[in-house]
């Protein structure tokens, strides 16, 4: 069963006094000295309308009290005034606590714009478009937010060939140039972030580093890939396919992957990971094989998620602020479904390096770790 609510924040007073009439678009037009027309058509983001305008009237309309009828401007404009988004429930991080952050972003920025956001959830890949097709279908958003853009977007297929507005977290279609390819986003420089991680683990004194990335299908796995590749030339470090994973996006995924690496004849003494979640799940594995994170073995993350925090030692890694992600989201799709061609609203920013314990100079060398791990004492 999948499900669909709205966010929106409600204001006013609550109490049981008497209620005068209802304040009505005339009067707001009587008390800005305009046209209906030209008040209805600011309300609704028209192109033709300046920004100076338009809020003017907004600061105007909540200065006294009114609140357009949603079903009387849906008529009018074909609008409903909403964003929607379906988040899948088979997802492995789908509790992860920065979700909340993003929807906050994105709920705030769409209720200051008098709008409101619609999360939908979905079992499967299939189950998305199935859920997305009907949301469509019923008008329930007049734009799309697409988290955890793919390669190959089917969601993206989708809501082009319906000719609905969408915005995506992320990029898509990696290989092809942006300026080749349709459609608008917001994204945070991953492969940016990895290359910083590479030449931060070789400045440190470390000529054998890893990566550990997440499954193929996802856009941004090829990214950051690419980020550590060029972190390496940067560096002048020889890339070594040995070690390179993929496919870790959960704890134990990445403890599975950084056992690998390490119990290699020349081991890593530095390991990079596309996601915090799948670094922390190498704190296993270094442990049981009698060696320290941070001395031994030194792992930087991606994401900046709470537990890198709590970590022991602490996580280094690339704190992305998913809050700020969502409300720029939000406020792009408002004017992209307002007018504005999409391919005029792409952002992207840095990640922000925090610095904690898990990474610093190599205690020895690759070929000096592994005669440690070869020589531990058995469990």
């Amino acid at each position: 069963m999948n499900a669909i609510r709205n966010l929106t924040k409600h204001s006013g007073n609550t109490g049981t006094s008497p209620r005068r009439g209802r304040v009505t678009i005339n009067d707001l037009a009587e008390r800005l000295g305009m046209s209906k027309s030209t008040v209805s058509r600011a309300l609704n983001g028209y192109p033709d309308i300046s920004e100076a305008t338009r809020l003017r009237v907004s600061s105007m309309a909540k200065k006294i009290g009114y609140q357009p009828l949603s079903h009387a401007q849906a008529i009018r404009t074909g609008r409903v005034r909403a964003l929607a988004l379906v988040l899948q429930t088979d997802e492995p991080d789908r509790h992860n606590p920065f979700l909340q952050d993003f929807l906050m972003g994105a709920c705030e920025t769409a209720s200051a714009h008098g709008w409101t956001v619609t999360i939908a959830t979905a079992t499967s890949d299939a189950d998305t478009l199935t859920v997305l097709d009907r949301l469509i279908h019923e008008h329930k958003a007049d734009g799309f937010i697409l988290p955890r853009t793919e390669v190959q977007d089917a969601r993206v297929d989708l809501l082009r060939s319906k000719s609905v507005p969408y915005i995506m977290y992320g990029r898509t279609s990696h290989g092809v140039p942006p300026a080749q390819q349709e459609g608008s986003w917001v994204d945070i420089l991953g492969e940016a972030a990895m290359c910083s991680a590479v030449t931060r683990l070789a400045g440190l004194g470390h000529e054998r580093i890893a990566y550990v990335g997440s499954t193929s299908n996802f856009n941004y796995s090829h990214l950051r890939r690419d980020g550590f590749k060029a972190g390496l030339a940067a560096a002048g470090l020889d890339y070594d396919p040995d070690l390179i994973k993929s496919g870790a996006r959960t704890r134990e995924e990445g403890a599975a992957q950084a056992r690998q690496l390490l119990l290699h004849p020349e081991p890593p003494t530095g390991i990079v990971f596309a996601t915090d979640m799948a670094a922390l799940g190498a704190y296993s594995p270094v442990a049981d094989l009698g060696l320290e994170v941070g001395s031994d073995v030194s792992i930087i993350g991606y994401d900046g998620v709470p537990e890198a925090e709590y970590a022991r030692p602490g996580l280094t890694t690339y704190w992305v602020d998913t809050q700020r992600a969502g409300g720029r989201l939000a406020e792009l799709l408002i004017r992209q479904i307002r007018g504005e061609a999409a391919e005029t609203l792409r952002e992207v920013s840095d990640a922000k390096l925090i610095e904690r314990q898990s990474d610093g100079p190599p205690a020895q060398t690759s070929a000096q770790l592994a005669l440690k791990i070869k020589n531990r004492d058995p469990i």
